[in-house]
């Protein structure tokens, strides 16, 4: 049997293989879940079963995990030791299912209809966890050796951010080598064309805006923080569009944005001046600016309000992190491209993202890393589904790349 007739043989274990993981939900304590234990637990002990035996973990400290850990695992398949091995990286955390009442079905159970599976994870990230699996599962049932080293690594907190997972991995252990090439299936598009070498910088912010509380029949005895938060808002938005002005068509949009997303109650009643106001934003910002430019104009435009309305405003950074790109000619976006064209019939195409991935990690220690996966981008959604024929498809396109 070949390796192509293997994956498409293995639609059953594609299913298996996510319903088990589905069943054992994995959402960050900063979610208010346990971790990832139980099923990085399950999971390594189902490759041992496969027949898979080159395993290791790796246990980054969290005390408000369960037993105190975020694990993740990682494979070897051994092939001619060289500067240029092959990682697939995908992620064990999910996200919490969100509304319950949204859902036509439990988001911790696998339904299987007509070809696709819905359950909480089963695209983000199982389908790029359970393609990788299926691509080694077909070279070790073949007694068919890579082209080169072949890692696999399933990795915690990619969802909150990296700090247990990626991250911690980088700093505390020397895994990676300045030539591995990085493919992380964790985006991507319905067709499969798209691959990810670029993304914004990410800088997630709360401000928070304070005054003097008062009676509402009375606002010369307070200092109205939420009419001062009210502006800071606006002048943010408006005026950080206007100081970074640029477009790159990498990018979809093709600009910097800086959104108000969330904002936290002050006063519980309708007659008092409040005191504190608080509201956050979702920045996105071309890599061409770096994050520390765009602090420098929030700085000056907090002191502008704090000094017009009489309040003190100060800001807490949520997440911040920068990104360099992937050269569109780096070995892994090559053969990722001629790959894609050999399991698919179709040219893809570079672009940035405005999201975060494990790949902006990987590229700032100086090792090129691609995105890429045929995926209807339905992550995060309730009743979130993965087709068993992307999955399959996906496999081949990551077992050619092992070969």
């Amino acid at each position: 049997m070949g390796i192509f007739e293997y994956i498409d043989g293995s639609a059953a274990c594609a299913v298996e293989l996510e319903t088990e993981l589905t069943k054992r939900p994995a959402i960050s304590p900063d979610s208010n879940g346990e971790g990832e234990l139980d099923k990085c637990i399950f999971l390594e002990q189902w490759l041992r079963d496969q027949g898979f035996h080159d395993l290791e973990r790796f246990d980054a400290p969290d005390l408000r995990a369960k037993c105190g850990i975020r694990p993740s695992l990682m494979l070897t398949l051994p092939g001619p030791e060289g500067p240029d091995r092959l990682w697939i990286i995908s992620h064990l955390d999910v996200v919490p299912p969100g509304e319950l009442r949204l859902w036509k079905s439990d988001p911790w159970q696998v339904i299987q209809k007509n070809g696709v599976l819905t359950g909480r994870g089963v695209e983000d990230n199982q389908q790029g966890l359970t393609a990788s699996v299926l691509a080694a599962l077909s070279l070790l049932k073949n007694n068919v050796a890579p082209a080169r080293t072949v890692k696999l690594l399933f990795a915690a907190d990619e969802e909150n951010g990296s700090e247990y997972g990626i991250d911690w991995i980088l700093e505390n252990r020397d895994i990676f080598r300045k030539g591995d090439m990085i493919l992380v299936p964790d985006g991507g598009d319905s067709k499969g064309e798209t691959i990810e070498i670029a993304e914004k910088n990410i800088l997630w912010i709360e401000f928070l805006t304070t005054g003097l509380q008062s009676h509402g029949s009375r606002p010369d005895q307070g200092i109205n923080a939420h009419l001062a938060g009210a502006d800071l808002l606006l002048r943010l938005h408006n005026e950080l569009t206007r100081a970074f002005p640029d477009h790159d068509p990498l990018f979809e949009p093709d600009r910097s944005t800086f959104e108000p997303t969330k904002k936290n109650a002050n006063v519980p009643n309708v007659n008092t001046i409040p005191g504190e106001d608080s509201f956050c934003y979702d920045m996105r910002i071309l890599p061409k600016y770096p994050i520390a430019q765009v602090m420098t104009e929030i700085e000056r435009i907090k002191s502008e309000v704090a000094s017009q309305y009489h309040v003190t405003i100060s800001h807490f950074i949520h997440q911040s992190k920068e990104s360099r790109s992937t050269p569109p000619d780096a070995p892994i976006v090559r053969l990722l491209s001629q790959a894609i064209r050999d399991v698919y019939r179709l040219e893809p195409r570079c672009i940035g993202i405005g999201g975060g991935t494990v790949g902006a990690s990987f590229r700032n220690a100086g090792i090129d890393a691609a995105v890429w996966s045929r995926i209807d981008d339905v992550a995060h959604q309730p009743n979130e589904y993965a087709k068993i024929e992307n999955i399959l498809g996906d496999a081949k396109v990551m077992a050619r790349l092992m070969l």
